[in-house]
């Protein structure tokens, strides 16, 4: 896969990072870059797989995270676990939202966030309460079928982008 790079040489913005649409392609790698165009995570796109598998490594190969999709669910369901298999998030489609996408994000730690916005246009923002944990636009964005994601400080950037990716899947799956 090859690297795609923010082209707007204004942006210093060190909490944006650049990813691609459909991330979620069976035996697909790439890399996340920031916003300076360089490498800053390698997602491992898991072949002949049921499920839906991406892992969300470090550049030295290390799993910090693993994205599947639920199978049998009411809702559709993405879960997203830490390199120990614990669940770190759960990612569920809201049922019923007639005016915008909405996304349910049940964390381990009990801060729930949500997703709402035009997802499928990825012009969005994920909250935990009324604070924004990421916005989602592709207003940033000049290469075509890439977006960014920006991470509000202190946040952990890694996760932020991992839900991303999750939503990106639940809100298109083909």
């Amino acid at each position: 896969m090859g690297i795609f790079r923010n082209r707007n040489n204004n942006d210093d913005n060190p909490n944006r990072y650049v990813m691609r649409e459909r991330l979620i392609a069976i035996g697909d790698d790439f890399y996340i870059e920031n916003s300076a165009g360089l490498r800053a995570f390698w997602v491992d796109g898991k072949a002949l797989r049921v499920r839906e598998t991406l892992l969300f490594k470090d550049l030295q190969g290390n799993e910090i995270y693993r994205i599947q999709e639920r199978k049998v669910r009411i809702r559709d369901t993405m879960k997203i676990d830490d390199a120990n298999g614990d669940t770190v998030a759960t990612i569920k489609k809201a049922l019923v939202s007639p005016i915008r996408d909405r996304f349910d994000i049940s964390m381990s730690t009990g801060d729930d966030m949500s997703a709402k916005g035009n997802i499928l246009k990825h012009e969005y923002k994920i909250k935990r309460n009324d604070d924004v944990v990421a916005e989602i636009s592709k207003k940033w964005v000049r290469v075509r079928d890439t977006y960014s994601v920006d991470v509000t400080p202190g946040e952990n950037v890694l996760l932020i982008l991992a839900l991303t990716a999750a939503i990106d899947t639940l809100a298109d799956p083909d």
